[in-house]
Order: C-alpha cells, then structure tokens, then sequence
C-alpha cells in the first residue's frame, strides 16, 4: 500500500512538470499572435494583414472612441494610418472557446508614434482569433485604456483568486 502511494505521489508530482497548459491551437494561436504584432512593429504591412480575417475585422480602440464597423483593413490602408513605434505584448494567454475559435487577451505597451507623434502607450487588449483556410487570423480586437492610477472602485472579487 506504502508503494501505490508512493508512485502516485510520483505521478501526480511530476505531471504538472510536463504540461504546459496549452493545447497545439493555443500555442499556434499565440505563435500567431507574435508574428501579427512582430509585423506591426517592423511595419511589414503585407504580412500584417495576412493575420487579419479576410471577412474583415470587429475592432474597438482605447481612445473612448465608439465601437468600429467591420473593417477590411489593406496594406495600404495600414500603411496610410501613420503608425509606427516600438510597442510588446505582455502576458498573452489564448484559450479554445471552441475548435475553431480561440479568446486572446494580453497587455500591449511601449512606445507609439502616430503622425510623427511618439508617447507612451499602455493598454488591454483581448482579440478573438478564428481558424480561416487552415490559419488562424483575428476576427475582433478591443483595446481598452490600461492607465494604473484611473478611478476605480474596489470591489470584493478584486481581492479573490
């Protein structure tokens, strides 16, 4: 008996070593991730797309602005937005809502310049990614402000696990 539990012990023990808790589409999704944001950052507005829905994407910016109509956004368009910068993603986690659809989010900050205009940028984001031709692509992205010192009201699940 000492044994059995001995070696489940080990088991148990040792599982948690070799699992990373993400699944192959998680991984390719958040591997997917950093290329479409690499892309971003070094301007490369052909290959930014390529990581977009080609039925065009849902998006929400951080400057308060109202929600954006479905956007077929081209190089050109990206090109022409005046965006530049050094901005990272922190902290991503991607998890499957279901075989094709995956629920993205990760904080985004650094350094953004747009018009010539370089400042400070910090931000939420979650993007909800879809498998389209065999790729994964995002389909919804929703930047919200991340300013750490805004007005807020503490509430009991604040301080829950």
């Amino acid at each position: 008996m000492k044994k059995i539990f001995l070696l489940s012990i080990l088991v148990f023990a040792t599982g948690s070593i070799f699992a990373d808790g993400h699944t192959a589409d998680e991984k390719e999704v958040l591997k997917a991730l950093a290329e479409y944001f690499d892309a971003r950052n070094a301007q490369d507005w052909e290959k930014a797309v390529t990581f977009e829905s080609k039925a065009g994407t849902y998006n929400t910016n951080s400057d308060g602005s109202f929600h954006k109509p479905v956007i077929k956004q081209s190089a050109e368009d990206w090109a022409n937005s005046n965006q530049g910068g050094s901005l990272n993603v922190y902290y991503p986690e991607a998890v499957m809502l279901s075989k094709d659809v995956a629920f993205v989010r990760f904080y985004y900050e650094g350094m953004t310049e747009v018009s010539g205009i370089t400042k400070p940028y910090r931000t939420r984001v979650t993007m909800t990614w879809v498998k389209e031709n065999g790729n994964w692509v995002t389909r919804t992205q929703h930047y919200s402000a991340a300013a750490y010192g805004g007005v807020h009201i503490s509430q009991a699940s604040d301080f829950q696990d």
